[in-house]
């Protein structure tokens, strides 16, 4: 049975685990997660692992990227189980703070992040979110000091709000996207899979369809805002209420035109029955 890593619960802890990480002249990776880890968590430890000589997971469902209305309350939290997960991939140690520790009383500073944060996507639905995100974030970079942090595509707009983030605050950290992990069918996987029905998890096979149709009709010539149209079609044609169907220029999130604006990313995000799902893909 494999080790189970250090697990640090205060900031001074973690501190001292990271500094004997390195008296030993280990480069170090953070990869920042809220729990409730599957396969797609894993591989980010994995790219991790091949990528610095020690590991940090951070497990903490920040409160303040939920609106009163989201599911924070409902999250779900699998401890035993993500724990067993890292130990099995060898992960060094386990940042596991509370609110208290993250958020002491008092507590008044934050980061308000813009430039791919005010892109007119997730920004649009959840105003809160990215304010929530780069402040939790910043937070786990300084605590942590990792070399490189891993983030997931799947969230693809906060991919590029946090390495804008660490760039623009000179943090030292270099942030690293990793491809989207699937199931078979072609869903992203994602902690909120769980909430769907067997009836809605067959349908939401749909948003990865429609992406993928809409990429091959742009890179055969047709117009972006016929591909978009169309997609759009599939998705509510399914049942999704669509929050967005979008395709932008890949680095920057900024609107475009045509093929040659590239890269491009179409990003979607809908809900079905009460599940909120997003998902993208390079065209």
């Amino acid at each position: 049975m494999p080790p189970s890593p250090l697990i640090a619960r205060t900031v001074p802890s973690l501190r001292r685990a990271v500094d004997n990480l390195r008296k030993r002249k280990s480069t170090i990776a953070l990869v920042p997660t809220m729990g409730a880890l599957h396969d797609g968590h894993v591989s980010l430890v994995r790219l991790a692992k091949r990528r610095a000589s020690r590991v940090v997971v951070s497990i903490f469902v920040n409160p303040t990227q939920f609106a009163p209305t989201e599911d924070f309350g409902a999250y779900p939290r699998t401890w035993k189980a993500d724990i067993a997960k890292l130990a099995a991939e060898g992960v060094d140690v386990v940042w596991h703070p509370d609110v208290a520790a993250m958020y002491p009383e008092g507590f008044a500073t934050r980061i308000v992040p813009e430039g791919p944060a005010l892109a007119g996507l997730e920004d649009r639905f959840r105003p809160h979110f990215f304010g929530g995100v780069a402040t939790v974030v910043g937070k786990l970079f300084t605590q942590c000091r990792p070399d490189i942090a891993i983030f997931g595509e799947k969230d693809f707009q906060q991919l590029r709000v946090v390495t804008r983030m660490a760039g623009d605050l000179d943090l030292g950290v270099n942030v690293i996207g990793s491809r989207t992990v699937r199931e078979r069918d072609g869903l992203a996987m994602s902690s909120r899979n769980v909430y769907l029905s067997p009836e809605e998890r067959q349908t939401a096979t749909t948003l990865y369809r429609a992406m993928k149709d809409s990429a091959g009709r742009i890179r055969a010539g047709e117009a972006i805002g016929s591909a978009v149209a169309r997609g759009t079609e599939m998705i509510e044609a399914a049942g999704f209420a669509l929050d967005y169907f979008d395709v932008r220029h890949a680095r920057t999130l900024a609107p475009v035109t045509s093929l040659k604006d590239g890269p491009l990313r179409i990003l979607v995000a809908a809900k079905l029955g009460s599940t909120r799902l997003i998902d993208n893909i390079a065209v």
